[in-house]
């Protein structure tokens, strides 16, 4: 029997603050795994039994007071936890799983990322913020390197930080030289997107001039009048999940949540037949 996956990455903005959105993601999307970004809670303090309720038995979480934190929670058991800190920093911005599939001997590595905002101003001398982003894609690039190398099916996802193409924003000329648009940020991630080959679903399957955004900042009062967005959160798969490919969503109405976060949850849906 045929089974679709569906895998939901989504920058949370505080997880105990808004269990209610997940419990709405749940009801509306139907995930089967769900990643989530920027849960800003210590281990110990995450909400396990709560989101337990939702229907995942299958949670794995790095986490740290009030900033950052990753987690995966999933309806189906994984068979391995994927660890490393980047630039030694300890800051929880990544975690993996491995499932197994049911047919071929083969495996699905699910890579989940918090890239660093940073900060304000796009100058490695006057910003370290701006330089651990730099340095963190760097390193980034050298673990997804490592991990595809196998041979197996990546699924990779997260809030990224950057918006890469000139319509991944509302003003390409406006926010050429705004920390998530410039040059030197959107070659980068290019590189670790083509050099292994990654589809950027959301990217991909878009018209060329589309606009697509799945961030709209806290500042517009009417974010849909406005509409001044970009596409920070991406799903990325290595071209051997492309034929199993369904279909993607970026849930919009997730920003007119009571307490929205200013990210909503995108997803992907893959026929990849049964998962033990």
């Amino acid at each position: 029997m045929k089974k679709n996956l569906k895998v939901i990455s989504w920058n949370i903005n505080s997880i105990r603050i808004r269990l209610e959105q997940l419990k709405k993601i749940v009801e509306e999307l139907n995930p089967d795994i769900i990643c989530l970004q920027e849960t800003k809670c210590e281990n110990d303090k995450f909400p396990l039994a709560s989101v337990q309720e939702l229907g995942y038995k299958y949670i794995a979480h790095k986490g740290q007071a009030s900033y950052n934190g990753v987690a995966i929670i999933s309806r189906i058991r994984f068979k391995n936890l994927i660890h490393k800190d980047f630039c030694d920093k300890n800051d929880c911005r990544y975690i993996g799983a491995e499932f197994n599939l049911g047919t071929k001997n083969k495996s699905l590595k699910l890579h989940n990322f918090y890239v660093p905002a940073g900060g304000d101003e796009p100058d490695i001398n006057v910003n370290p913020k701006f330089k651990h982003k730099l340095d963190f894609l760097d390193e980034m690039h050298h673990h997804l390197k490592d991990q595809v190398i196998d041979k197996q099916y990546h699924i990779i996802v997260g809030d990224m930080n950057i918006a890469p193409h000139v319509n991944d924003v509302w003003s390409h000329k406006q926010l050429i030289n705004v920390v998530s648009h410039t040059d030197i940020e959107r070659s980068k991630i290019s590189e670790i997107i083509n050099t292994q080959k990654f589809c950027d679903v959301l990217r991909h399957f878009a018209n060329e001039g589309e606009k697509v955004y799945s961030w709209w900042s806290y500042r517009n009062r009417d974010w849909k009048k406005s509409n001044r967005g970009r596409r920070l959160d991406h799903i990325w798969i290595t071209d051997n999940l492309l034929k199993y490919y369904m279909e993607h969503n970026i849930f919009q109405m997730a920003r007119d949540f009571e307490r929205p976060s200013d990210h909503v949850p995108i997803s992907a849906t893959f026929q990849l037949g049964s998962i033990t």
